[in-house]
This record gives structure tokens, sequence and C-alpha cells, in this order.
């Protein structure tokens, strides 16, 4: 993670729509007056690691920073999802439960410094995934059930087993400057069960992104590819994939820019279902088209 640098909001942009939720680290390190910055994002679709958060609907985002001189940084940041909710409507399993959580809440601190050479920023830290709910029904594991039917059903209703979908885990990436090209490799491991999937402490998940400014009307290029280990996956379960994305943002000036993106997954189906479904059975990381609008403060 790393702090949100206006003069950098191109390379955030790019990071937002990578399918990643907002990660500070992602922006170049470079000098800037006040150590707080803030910043709010409307877009088409929330996409994280591929995978729609808002049910392939807009969604709003905004967050802020604090970046202490010693390479010491802590922020939140916050968007609109649906994901929770849609496991447990009447669409999802049939379920009847009522349940809430229409907000994703972010708080991460780390350390972040060159300490290789100026545009070579290590950067390691936390980062908790925060999914205020109410109306949880409360669900656990039958002792009659499988562990690899628990597993499935945990990752098509995103909910149906009751594990919590709150999230920590811990990152380091390395940044890299080469001329007009940037960007990072990174790798994020939890220390708690993945976003609710049933047994799944120990996932990772290794990801490069790489942007190039064309140096042509504030236009920067933007790839990016990850892989989501899912541990302990059951025979037959697999809940690993691999995303990518490709895009371009257009700093526009004073704090504000735009990207649009396209972005796909290789996520698997069971059964003619896909692992990770929608309501309406569609596959939440389906190929699709993004487009945000960032402003920074």
């Amino acid at each position: 993670m790393k702090t949100l640098h206006k003069a950098a909001i191109s390379a955030v942009a790019a990071g937002l729509l990578s399918g990643l939720a907002y990660t500070p680290a992602f922006a170049a390190d470079e000098p800037e007056a006040s150590p707080i910055t803030a910043n709010v994002t409307v877009v088409n679709d929330y996409r994280y690691r591929g995978l729609t958060q808002s049910n392939f609907k807009p969604a709003i985002q905004g967050g802020f920073d604090y970046a202490h001189e010693s390479g010491f940084y802590i922020g939140n940041w916050n968007s609109s999802i649906s994901w929770i909710s849609d496991g447990y409507s009447p669409a999802a399993a049939g379920r009847q439960a009522t349940v809430s959580a229409p907000i994703e809440m972010d708080f991460y601190a780390g350390f972040k410094k060159e300490l290789i050479a100026e545009g070579f920023a290590t950067d390691v830290g936390v980062l908790q995934y925060l999914y205020p709910t109410q109306g949880m029904p409360g669900m656990t594991v039958s002792a009659s059930k499988s562990a690899a039917t628990a597993a499935f059903s945990a990752a098509a209703t995103r909910q149906s087993v009751g594990v919590s979908p709150n999230t920590t885990e811990v990152y380091a990436a390395q940044n890299f400057t080469f001329g007009s090209a940037t960007g990072f490799v990174k790798v994020s491991y939890a220390v708690t069960p993945l976003f609710g999937l049933y047994n799944s402490t120990g996932s990772f998940y290794p990801d490069l992104t790489v942007n190039y400014d064309t140096g042509i009307a504030g236009i920067t290029l933007n790839a990016h590819a990850g892989y989501q280990y899912v541990a302990n996956n059951a025979p037959g379960y697999n809940f690993s994939y691999s995303d990518w994305k490709l895009g371009l943002t257009k700093d526009f000036g004073g704090g504000l820019s735009g990207a649009v993106a396209y972005v796909a997954t290789n996520a698997k189906t069971y059964a003619g279902t896909p692992v990770y479904a929608t309501p309406q059975n569609a596959n939440a990381g389906k190929a699709g088209g993004l487009i945000s609008l960032t402003k920074t403060f």
C-alpha cells in the first residue's frame, strides 16, 4: 500500500480499475505539501481481483491516507457493494433471510521506503477488510456436510455457511521505475479465511501492474495480471483463478482523472454453476468493460 499522491492520480485510477481494492502502495513516491490526501471515485462496476462486488452495477468509493516522512502510512478506503446481500437474496438458493451489507471498509497501515534506489520503493503492511452486516442468520457448517460441499456453498452463495467475510491480509510490494514505465510486484497473504470462503486461511494473491506514461495528453497505458490462489480446495471445487486487465487513464489536471479498462478472469464453473456466482447465476468474473472518474484532494 502507499500514499495517494496527487501527481500520480493516473496510476491510482489504474489500480482501482484493475480489479483491486484501493492499495496506496501503487503510486510513485513523490513529495507533496500535505501528508494527508483524500480520494473519491465513481465507477460503473466495482471489480476486485476481477470479480464484481456490485453485481455489475455502479459503485461509489473513497478514502484518505496519512503518510509520515519516515515511510509509515495509515489509511482507510471504502466502497459500496452488494455481493454479501446478493448471497442471501431470495434468488440465491431460495433464501428468505434479509442480510444487509452495503459497504466494504478497508483499513491499512504499513511502511514504504526507497531502500534499493530512487524509484524503487519497498512496501510492507497489513490490510483489514471489514463488511458491517445486519441480519446475518448465524449459520454454521453442518457436521454432516463435507468440506467440499461447504466450500462450494460458500462460494456459490458467497456466505451460505456463515463464515465471516471479514478478512485480514499482510502484503509485501516492490515498486519500480524504468523511464516512462512504472509499476509494482506484490504478494498478499490471508491470515484469516478469505472473504467468507470456508477453510481458506493461507490463500495468497501475487500480482503485477505496469503503467506506461505515453507523454501524450496526459494518457497512461495500464496492464495488470494476478492469480488468486485459494487454500484447501477440495477435489472438484477449484476456487483459484487468474485475472487480468488492460486499460488507460487520462489525467485532466487539478486532481481529476478518468479511466477505462477491460477486465477478465478464468474463474471456474461446477456442474453448470459459476464458482463465483451472482444471484442471476452469472459468472462474477466474466469479462467486462470499466469506466471511472476519480478526484483527489
